[in-house]
């Protein structure tokens, strides 16, 4: 077999891999570069779909849809190639349900839930003690985190048996897990989860669709690397892999890849999502002073974590959702009729009867998508960021690695894959054709593995004023409690819980707005 030549091969079409090529391309125009990819379509965990809708048909995304005014890669692309957004929809009233299925259904208007003072004070020291932590994480290198090894031997769950008081709390930030990962707290590392957040942000920032957050609008030593496929050879003197890390690890790699790279993907489980889309004739649910979004914990009955107001631009009504973690699981087994019923029925519930009248319903299975198996993004267990993560994204010889999954900024969204993709082929542009680059960027390069500087936290000052606002709202929520009998005294108590839930949300957001 005569193989053919050429200076680049990237492995893989989704949006790590095509911005790897196009910035190998914007920088230099005659090299000959190849994309392999094994489905019949581009873009990865992205794809958009025509589905029914009221006037006809309408486009919907069933993979990744949402960027974030901070997500500055992805921004960059969307500009660069005149695309226009919107905003995410989130006027009205929220729905949440937690608890299990007999306890009440509740709304909030609010970015935190009408949680109890108890629970709020829980929230607060929770999120403060999370968002001190992540101010220590070294995205660039997560061994150096104070105190890594411990935090990277236990995980996200165990962190909240410890943490969390309330039961409520508890069952909130599991949620949360499986909306954000689509896995369970109890798989995922400890640090992982903070080395993730730190890179979003914040805590807040994976969670709201606010302004700022996630849903906001080598062959050793030789010249030549070889890539094989089933009929075709391809010689070149660069490789960038930008498949997630557990479809790397069934690639064949002859000589064998360092034992810690090899180690690290085959232990990084990926999570498991289910998005649906349902579309209808009208938005039923913005007449009744409803956002569209509902928070549910999943029960036998009910599979749906959290849905989103998905009406889209040409105001065709839809929603979208997702299954998550072990429900995924659980219900990828049903037949498809089943889900759909079930989520149909848990719209009735949580939104009136109108919700059965739907034009459309459409689901994604991403477990099942070849040369996926799941998303949204692989996570790490316990023990791997501290001994294993410099190889994450350390050159193989002539092989080097993207993906979302290796980002330093909005790791595991779009943006983070277009970041991965764009610093895999500078360090290619700065190992083959370093003349293509400026001094500031070789510089750059020279560096880019070397110890990065651990941010400091907050001072201890500068929280005080946010973290005295919310003792006093406690202390007057106390207050209030003890005199309850009048109306006025109710009244009190209804106005100390809104100062409350805003001191909260402010201690939360607050490290946020100091990165």
């Amino acid at each position: 077999m005569t193989a053919e030549v050429w200076d680049v091969v990237v492995v893989g079409a989704g949006l790590s891999g095509l911005s790897a090529a196009h910035l190998l391309k914007k920088r230099n125009d005659k090299l000959r570069i190849l994309i392999l990819e094994g489905k019949d379509r581009v873009g990865g965990r992205t794809v958009t779909k025509e589905l029914p809708a009221s006037d006809g048909v309408d486009r919907w995304d069933l993979g990744g849809q949402w960027v974030g005014s901070t997500q500055t890669h992805i921004m960059e692309v969307i500009q660069e190639l005149g695309l226009e957004i919107y905003p995410q929809y989130n006027i009205g009233k929220k729905v949440h349900h937690m608890g299990g299925p007999d306890a009440k259904v509740r709304t909030y208007s609010t970015s935190i839930p009408a949680l109890s003072p108890v629970v709020l004070m829980d929230l607060s020291q929770f999120l403060w003690k999370i968002d001190r932590l992540c101010a220590t994480v070294c995205t660039q290198d997560p061994s150096r985190t104070p105190n890594a090894v411990e935090l990277d031997s236990m995980t996200f769950h165990s962190y909240i048996e410890q943490h969390a008081w309330t039961r409520e709390l508890k069952e909130e930030m599991q949620l949360s897990s499986r909306a954000v990962f689509g896995i369970e707290p109890s798989q995922m590392s400890f640090l992982f989860f903070l080395v993730y957040s730190a890179a979003a942000g914040g805590v807040l920032a994976l969670l709201e669709s606010t302004p700022g957050s996630a849903q906001e609008f080598k062959v050793k030593d030789a010249e030549w690397a070889t890539v094989k496929t089933d009929t075709r050879s391809f010689l070149c003197r660069a490789v960038i892999v930008t498949c997630p890390p557990h479809l790397a690890a069934k690639i064949h790699y002859k000589p064998s890849l360092p034992h810690q790279r090899e180690f690290l993907t085959q232990n990084m489980p990926v999570g498991h999502m289910i998005k649906f889309i349902i579309t209808y004739q009208t938005a039923f649910w913005r007449e009744k002073g409803l956002s569209g979004e509902i928070v549910a914990q999943p029960s036998g009955d009910c599979p749906l974590s959290v849905t989103f107001d998905a009406t889209s631009p040409g105001r065709n009504a839809a929603l979208v959702g997702f299954i998550a973690g072990l429900q995924a699981s659980e219900w990828s087994c049903r037949e498809a009729g089943e889900r759909m019923a079930a989520v149909v029925a848990s719209l009735v519930k949580y939104l009136g009867p109108e919700a059965a009248s739907f034009i459309h319903y459409e689901e994604k299975d991403w477990a099942k998508e070849e040369y996926n198996g799941g998303c949204p993004v692989n996570v790490m267990a316990p023990g791997l960021l501290t001994y294993y993560h410099p190889s994450l994204r350390r050159p193989c010889g002539r092989i080097h690695w993207a993906g979302t999954e290796t980002a330093t900024q909005w790791c595991g969204y779009m943006s983070g894959a277009v970041q991965a993709g764009q610093r895999a082929a500078m360090e290619v542009l700065a190992e083959l054709w370093p003349s293509t680059l400026t001094q500031e960027e070789q510089e750059a390069q020279r560096h880019s593995q070397g110890l990065k500087t651990t941010p400091s936290p907050p001072s201890s000052s500068s929280m005080f004023s946010v973290r005295r606002a919310v003792l006093i709202a406690a202390l007057t929520m106390a207050t209030a409690l003890v005199l309850s009998r009048s109306e006025h005294h109710r009244k009190w108590i209804t106005q100390s819980q809104d100062l409350l839930r805003r001191c909260v949300l402010a201690t939360a957001k607050y490290n946020i707005f100091q990165k």
